[in-house]
């Protein structure tokens, strides 16, 4: 193999070498002059730093660009088994939180005729949009269980190095951590004075405005990228009161 490689490239430069004596053959028969025809060559000659130069940074830059679209292709699979063990019931245990969460839902029933132009929308409501949580809506006991029963889950990803190519997504997952901590140093949820409540409130906004934009970018990759997988996901879509798998 390593014989034929090498064989292989003697053969192009050989080739290249031979295509460079014509095409200055052709040089000379046109122009007649030897010194014209050298001139000529040592005004290339002179410019072929620069070419190295333009030719190894545009080389460069296509390579750290694949492996930049390598590096995404992994992250979005690691971000593809969280939302399926994690992110996406997350995301429908904490909605139950939201403060007139059926408006916010409204912006975010991803289907399949949505366009780069509706993601964009549903983003810019996310980022733009002061999201109101009370705690006590809900059982906070339940969450709790939820986050505990997922630590070690969440714990393994981190040890996937390529997340720190991603800071929205690691943000994410610090987010939760602080959460699960936060609820498991409480023993009980009665009685918590306003100011206790009120931090956890923040706790759980910051989760769920993390969680849900990239769930956004999520169904966003998936479209672009996975259709078939798109398709469940907008059936399975956590904003949906009463998801189907069943296509209709």
């Amino acid at each position: 193999m390593l014989r034929t490689f090498i064989l292989n490239k003697k053969l192009m430069v050989a080739t290249l070498f031979f295509i460079s004596l014509v095409l200055y053959g052709v040089d000379y028969v046109m122009l007649g002059s030897a010194k014209d025809l050298t001139i000529w060559f040592l005004g290339n000659l002179a410019f072929l730093p620069i070419y190295v130069i333009i030719v190894t940074i545009m080389i460069e830059r296509v390579l750290k660009e694949r492996e930049r679209q390598s590096v995404m292709r992994k992250l979005n699979m690691v971000i593809g088994v969280f939302f399926s063990e994690v992110g996406n019931s997350l995301l429908k245990e904490l909605s139950a939180y939201v403060v007139s969460c059926d408006n916010l839902k409204q912006h975010l029933l991803i289907n399949g005729t949505w366009k780069e132009k509706d993601f964009a929308t549903a983003l810019d409501y996310l980022r733009t949009s002061d999201i109101k949580i009370e705690s006590c809506r809900c059982e906070k006991r339940d969450l709790k269980k939820f986050l505990v029963e997922k630590r070690s889950f969440l714990v393994s990803l981190l040890e996937n190095q390529n997340l720190l190519e991603h800071e929205d997504f690691s943000d994410l997952l610090w987010a939760v951590f602080h959460l699960v901590e936060e609820l498991e140093a409480r023993e009980t949820f009665e009685n918590m004075p306003q100011s206790d409540t009120d931090h956890i409130n923040g706790d759980i906004k910051r989760v769920y405005g993390h969680l849900s934009r990239e769930w956004v970018m999520y169904m966003q990759h998936l479209k672009h990228d996975y259709p078939y997988l798109f398709s469940l996901a907008v059936r399975l879509n956590p904003m949906i009161d009463s998801p189907d798998p069943a296509v209709y």
